[in-house]
């Protein structure tokens, strides 16, 4: 199974470029699913759906044509089948704290709920081997990072965190009911939680195994998308998520006259030439400028075929290790693909087998291997597109 990642800036197009892929793929004969995990679901948009039917299935997935479905998921739905006694309880507290019933119930819908609800289908299908490709249509890039990274966070808090918790709160219940109105949670509450974690077992696994998952990141050919490109590219590389293209979406075409024209021409060939310089050796891939919106699957199909030409959506268009360990002679080192950074950017610690490399409100907990945990990261300097971090000893 392949798992496809569409990621970039808000209003670059990654959901027009996510439901070509589907379609072009389905084309090929492979059973695809395109799903939304952005809140504000247009994927169904793209596909020129009557919204009531997307209404009316309530996040399932909906059958489009042969071999292509595409889904959106419902959060309300979702809560009630993974997060019933979180929710129940976040309600009860917002309540005790005197906001009504109906607000409470909305407030209660806490960040990451959609994302979590997401990683489960995807285990599941995985799982089961319900599809030969999926392709996820994210949110934009802040929101996507926080996808990528909920199951090395959940785990970080399972693991350190929730177990003694949970015995904390049991001790605590019986008093706290004597002096306070405020509920502490129920065992059935952190039940909930652990089922979630066992249910999400396994698909951090499943994101960064770059035989399975890539990222592409889609763009435009302006100053701010292009940068905010380059910092995707570190933070899903810092995920250890691989990247096999980047999508240039909206290029004008060479053929197009007038002054007004020519200007844009101008401006995209010279920034296409620096997403070159950023990117090399990541392959680009563009997308034509349309001069109406794309709607419904046979405009989605002509794009399809714009973008990938000959080429199958599902393969691997390059591959990179994001990180590696070495050790000979007593000397340890970690390379980590981080491009676009600067040195003065990174802060690294470590706290027993994790390495914690810190970027700007972004950081990322590395496991080390086993001969790592007893070393402490010393030296660390930037070499091409890697920063390179010796451990132990005396590196110079």
């Amino acid at each position: 199974m392949r798992i496809l990642l569409y990621a970039g800036k808000g209003g670059v197009g990654k959901t027009s470029v996510a439901g070509a892929t589907g379609v072009a793929a389905s084309k090929l004969g492979l059973n695809t699913l395109v799903m939304s995990l952005d809140p504000a679901h247009s994927l169904s948009d793209a596909f020129d759906l009557d919204r009531s039917l997307m209404d009316k299935n309530r996040g399932a997935p909906i059958n489009i044509s042969q071999g292509l479905s595409i889904q959106e998921l419902d959060v309300h739905e979702e809560i009630s089948k993974y997060w019933g006694e979180v929710h129940k309880y976040i309600s009860v507290l917002l309540s005790a704290s005197g906001i009504e019933d109906v607000l409470a119930e909305e407030l209660a819908i806490l960040p990451g709920m959609e994302e979590v609800a997401a990683l489960l289908y995807v285990n599941r299908y995985a799982k089961e081997n319900a599809y030969d490709l999926i392709i996820l249509d994210c949110a934009p890039t802040a929101e996507s990072i926080r996808f990528v990274s909920l199951p090395k966070t959940l785990e970080w808090y399972m693991k350190k965190v929730f177990r003694v918790e949970r015995k904390l709160v049991g001790y605590m219940r019986p008093v706290a009911k004597r002096f306070s109105d405020i509920p502490l949670p129920e065992d059935e509450y952190f039940a909930s939680i652990e089922n979630l974690f066992q249910r999400l077992q396994g698909v951090d696994r499943l994101l960064t195994d770059p035989a399975i998952t890539t990222v592409r990141l889609v763009t435009n050919l302006e100053k701010m998308v292009l940068r905010e490109t380059q910092r995707a590219f570190m933070f899903f590389s810092l995920h250890q998520l691989s990247i096999d293209a980047v999508i240039i979406n909206r290029v004008f075409p060479e053929e197009a006259r007038g002054e007004f024209m020519e200007s844009w021409q101008k401006s995209q060939k010279e920034y296409f030439d620096l997403a070159r310089s950023y990117f090399h050796p990541v392959p680009l891939l563009q997308v034509p400028f349309h001069s109406s919106e794309i709607l419904g699957q046979d405009a989605l199909g002509n794009l399809g075929s714009q973008l990938f030409k000959d080429l199958n959506p599902s393969d691997i268009f390059y591959s990179r290790r994001t990180c590696e360990f070495s050790g000979e002679n007593g000397r340890y080192t970690a390379r980590i693909h981080l491009p676009f950074m600067e040195k003065a950017e990174v802060e690294l610690s470590k706290v027993g087998e994790e390495l914690i490399v810190r970027i700007g409100n972004f950081k990322r907990n590395i496991i080390l291997p086993r001969a790592f945990v007893s070393l402490e990261p010393g030296k660390a300097r930037l070499i091409e597109d890697y920063l390179v971090i010796d451990f132990g000893g005396n590196h110079g």
